[in-house]
C-alpha cells in the first residue's frame, strides 16, 4: 500500500501549493502571484535593500518519489526530501564603492530520504542517477558559497575566488528536472569522488575571460579535498587532508542562431591526485585474484560537451517555444566506474495561452559502466566461490542504466512551481536483475 512518507515538510509543501492558487492579492504582497518572493516585498524594504545592492534570498525546494512499480523492492512507499538555501547577494560597487566587485554568501541545508537508495536500486551496489536530485552530500547544513568576485579591463576578465562547486561555472546545467541524470552539471555526477557540485564546497579559483560578446574561456583550479564531503565538515574552512587539485578548462559559445538564444560548452578535467585503478595491482594483474592492493594512478581526467538551443518561438512571446539539449561526459577508463555518460531532451514553454509560464520537459539519459570495472566485480564473486544473485554475499555487476523523465512544470506563482513527473529506469544501478522501475515524483521550487 501507498504510504505517505512522514516528514517535517510535507505540510509546509501542501500549505505553499494552497497558497500559490490565491492570485488575488496586490503585486509584492503577501502571497502575490506576481511577486518573486512568497512573503512580499516587505512595504518596499526589499526594492530598496536592491537598490542598494544588497539582495536577501530564502529558498526552498523539496522532493517526493514514490515507487509505483519494479525496482529492487516493490514494497511500495513514498520519500520525501528537501532543501533550504539561506543567501546573500552583495554588490560591492554600490556598498563600498569597489567598481565591478561582488560577493556571494550562502548556506544550505538538507533533510530527508530518498526513494532510489532502497526501493529502487540494489543496495549491496547502489545507484547512479537519484529520482530525488536535492538528496545527497549528507543530510546536513553547509557552506556552499562565500566568494568574492572582480572584474578588469571594461569587463572582458572576470576573476573569481573563495568558496564554491566546480559545477557553478563548469559544465553548467539548469535543474528543473527531478532525476539527478537530467539536473545540473554531469561530471560532477559520475566523477563525484574528486567533483564536488552543490552543496559542497572548496577553496577555489577560477578566471574567465570574454573573447567577445559570444564566446568565452574560462580555467579553475578547485581543492581536492575528500574530507570536504564529510557531513561534520560542512562548514570546514582549512586545507587539512587536500590531496591535490582539480583543475577544469572550458570555452562556452553563446550564439543567436536565427534569433533564438543557445549555448554550446567544451571542456576538460585534470586532477593531480592519486587515483585508484579499477582493475589491476602494482604487477599489472588483477587484484581481486592477486589479493594486492589497486595500484594508483599519478592523475584523472576527462572530457564534456553540452549544447542548449531554443528552435521555436510565438510572434507574441519569444520566451515562448520549443528548445533542445544535450550533455554527454567521458571519463578515465583506468581510474574511474563509470567510463561514459550521454543525455538529451526537450523543453517546451508555455505550452497554453492560459498558461504561459508552464513548462513542459522531456530527456533520456544513459550511464555506462567502465568494463575494467565490470570485470573486477566479476572477480571478486569469483574468488568468493559465488555466482548466484540472491546470495547476500553476491556481488551485483553492473553495466548500463537507461533513464527517462517528463515532467509538467505548473507556475502558480512567480514564486513557486510545481513540478510532477514520471521517471522510467531501466537496470537500476546497471544491475539487469533489478526489474525496470517506474517513479512518480513531485518537484516543489519556491522562493520566500
Amino acid at each position: 500500500m501507498l504510504q505517505l512518507p512522514k516528514t517535517r515538510f510535507s505540510s509546509f509543501a501542501l500549505a505553499t501549493v494552497l497558497g500559490g492558487l490565491s492570485s488575488t492579492s496586490a503585486a509584492h504582497e503577501l502571497f502575490a502571484s506576481d511577486s518573486p518572493w512568497m512573503l512580499g516585498d516587505w512595504g518596499g524594504t526589499r526594492t530598496e535593500l536592491l537598490e542598494k545592492g544588497y539582495d536577501f534570498t530564502l529558498g526552498y525546494t523539496g522532493e517526493m518519489g514514490s515507487n509505483l512499480h519494479g525496482g529492487y523492492d516493490h514494497d511500495r512507499t513514498a520519500r520525501y526530501s528537501d532543501q533550504f538555501t539561506f543567501a546573500s547577494h552583495l554588490d560591492l560597487e554600490k556598498i563600498l564603492g569597489w567598481q565591478d566587485a561582488e560577493f556571494k554568501l550562502a548556506i544550505t541545508e538538507r533533510h530527508g530520504q530518498n526513494i532510489s537508495n532502497d526501493r529502487i536500486n540494489d543496495p549491496r551496489v547502489g545507484g547512479f542517477t537519484s529520482a530525488q536530485e536535492v538528496w545527497g552530500r549528507g543530510q546536513t547544513w553547509r557552506l556552499t558559497q562565500m566568494w568574492i568576485k572582480q572584474k578588469y579591463f571594461d569587463g572582458a576578465l572576470d576573476v573569481k575566488f573563495g568558496r564554491f562547486g566546480e559545477g557553478e561555472d563548469f559544465n553548467s546545467f539548469p535543474c528543473d528536472f527531478q532525476n539527478l541524470a537530467f539536473c545540473g552539471s554531469q561530471v560532477g555526477n559520475w566523477v563525484g569522488g574528486i567533483w564536488y557540485n552543490w552543496p559542497v564546497s572548496q577553496w577555489a579559483l577560477r578566471v574567465r575571460y570574454n573573447l567577445n560578446d559570444s564566446l568565452y574561456a574560462q580555467v579553475g583550479v578547485f581543492e581536492q579535498n575528500p574530507s570536504n564531503l564529510e557531513s561534520g565538515n560542512g562548514f570546514k574552512l582549512s586545507g587539512s587532508g587536500t590531496q591535490g587539485a582539480v583543475m577544469p578548462i572550458e570555452l562556452v559559445w553563446s550564439p543567436r542562431v536565427n534569433g533564438f538564444e543557445g549555448e554550446y560548452r567544451a571542456g576538460y578535467y585534470y586532477s593531480n591526485a592519486k587515483a585508484q585503478d579499477v582493475l589491476k595491482d602494482s604487477n599489472g594483474q588483477p587484484a581481486a585474484l592477486s589479493g594486492q592492493a589497486y595500484r594508483s594512478s599519478s592523475s584523472k581526467h576527462g572530457f564534456w560537451l553540452g549544447a542548449q538551443q531554443q528552435v521555436t518561438s510565438l510572434a507574441s512571446d519569444h520566451s515562448r517555444g520549443l528548445s533542445l539539449f544535450a550533455n554527454a561526459t567521458m571519463h578515465d577508463k583506468k581510474t574511474n566506474a563509470i567510463d561514459n555518460y550521454v543525455q538529451a531532451g526537450v523543453v517546451y514553454k508555455g505550452p497554453f495561452d492560459a498558461r504561459a509560464k508552464d513548462d513542459i520537459g522531456f530527456a533520456l539519459a544513459r550511464v555506462h559502466v567502465n568494463p575494467g570495472y565490470r570485470k573486477n566485480a566479476r572477480l571478486i564473486n569469483q574468488a568468493a566461490g559465488l555466482d548466484d544473485y540472491d546470495n547476500p554475499g553476491y556481488l551485483p555487476v553492473q553495466d548500463t542504466e537507461y533513464s527517462a523523465e517528463l515532467y509538467y512544470g505548473i507556475h502558480l506563482a512567480d514564486w513557486l512551481t510545481v513540478r510532477p513527473n514520471l521517471q522510467y529506469i531501466r537496470h537500476p544501478g546497471g544491475v539487469s536483475q533489478v526489474d525496470t522501475a517506474l517513479i512518480g515524483g513531485l518537484k516543489i521550487q519556491s522562493s520566500f
